[in-house]
């Protein structure tokens, strides 16, 4: 995962913004396509359909499946489906959790690093979180993993929830890298602050998903 915003194109030559693994809340809308109304219907149908089926199903050969969507699809084919959803909706709130998921997978290290960095900031969102301790790079994969998979065998509002602690401490150890790095890379610390108060952003999002899917209210 690198820091900056790397262009890429969609499928039929669409020219678009590649998501920001660690920055779910700040995705890049994309240019052109379809009709935007029909695509948030069917981003919609999809993430119902989605979640449904894993919850329906408990054939753990079929979890294992719905948590490694993205990387079999591609994330930027879910983000055509759901990049463009509202935040606090059943796809944006599962967009969140496969974007965060697929920016671990990619830089388990880095997160690492950042959580290392965060966890001693925020004893409540750790535990809630549930990351094995010490935090290496196959320990804080395995928590991603785990998360996914309880928003399809477990309970959906955990999973939102547990995301949302994530992020909180990922942001804590991005501001925590930040400040080390306010005068010999000022660049680095800058850009670091503001994805941090992305991921902030995005945990109020999930928490208040959570809270919508508790009382029957997130579509």
């Amino acid at each position: 995962m690198t820091d900056a915003e790397t262009p890429g194109s969609g499928a039929g030559g669409r020219r678009h913004h590649r998501p920001k693994p660690f920055a779910p809340a700040d995705f890049e809308p994309f240019a052109g396509g379809a009709d935007p109304a029909r695509i948030s219907e069917a981003g919609h149908l999809a993430a119902e359909a989605l979640v449904n089926h894993g919850r329906a199903n408990s054939d753990p050969a079929v979890t294992r499946r719905l948590v490694k969507l993205a990387q079999k699809e591609g994330l930027e084919v879910l983000a055509e489906l759901w990049a463009e959803s509202p935040a606090r909706s059943l796809p944006g709130a599962l967009w969140r959790l496969y974007a965060l998921n697929t920016a671990t997978q990619r830089e388990p290290e880095r997160f690492a690093s950042y959580f290392s960095a965060g966890r001693q900031r925020s004893d409540v969102s750790r535990a809630v979180a549930g990351v094995a301790e010490p935090p290496g790079a196959q320990e804080v994969l395995a928590m991603t993993d785990s998360i996914l998979t309880g928003a399809f065998d477990g309970e959906f509002d955990v999973a939102l929830e547990r995301t949302a602690a994530f992020c909180r401490i990922i942001a804590l150890g991005q501001a925590g890298h930040a400040d080390d790095s306010e005068i010999s890379n000022t660049e680095r610390s800058t850009r670091l602050t503001h994805t941090a108060d992305l991921l902030v952003k995005t945990a109020e999002d999930l928490e208040a998903a959570a809270g919508a899917w508790r009382h029957g209210e997130l579509a």
